[in-house]
């Protein structure tokens, strides 16, 4: 089991709230993940890290798997504008590479939102620290657990 995996593992053990780890053949995108676990798209919490262009700090927007990140709208949240953040970047921020960034465990906190369209839906899927294993809960909990602020900031994907 790798280090990433162990870390929200422990995590995920610490809290009272049931969760579920699963193993995928590949779950680097939502679609990935939404096709390997047979749910909705949207099902699936993204973490979509982004970088302040002022302080230089990682914010994570955990998004719906079919909508993105408004950066109007991100940015008027984050109090700053946002760019892209890079590799180096986000595993610093969060000790995660890129397509298995978790929303919870990260090594470094950071301002995070989540998307309001997860709370439609009985059980999301979240990355759990490898682009091959996803942990599944309720949105509340997973937004709880996170730290993050319930909001919209997000636009239906092309």
């Amino acid at each position: 089991m790798s280090k990433s995996l162990k870390r929200v593992r422990a995590l995920l053990d610490s809290h009272t709230a049931p969760t579920e780890i699963k193993e995928t053949a590949l779950a680097r995108t939502a679609l990935d993940a939404a096709l390997a676990l047979d749910c909705e798209v949207d099902q699936i919490a993204k973490s979509i890290v982004l970088r302040g262009e002022t302080t230089g700090e990682a914010v994570l927007f955990i998004t719906a798997g079919g909508q993105q990140v408004d950066l109007e709208r991100a940015s008027a949240l984050a109090g700053e504008p946002l760019g892209k953040a890079d590799a180096a970047l986000i595993r610093a921020q969060t000790g995660f590479a890129i397509g298995g960034v978790s929303p919870v465990a990260h090594l470094n906190p950071c301002r995070k939102w989540f998307d309001t369209t997860l709370l439609g839906f009985d059980k999301i899927w979240a990355a759990a620290g490898t682009p091959h294993h996803v942990f599944g809960m309720i949105p509340q909990q997973m937004m709880e657990i996170s730290g993050a602020q319930p909001t919209e900031f997000t636009q239906k994907s092309k």
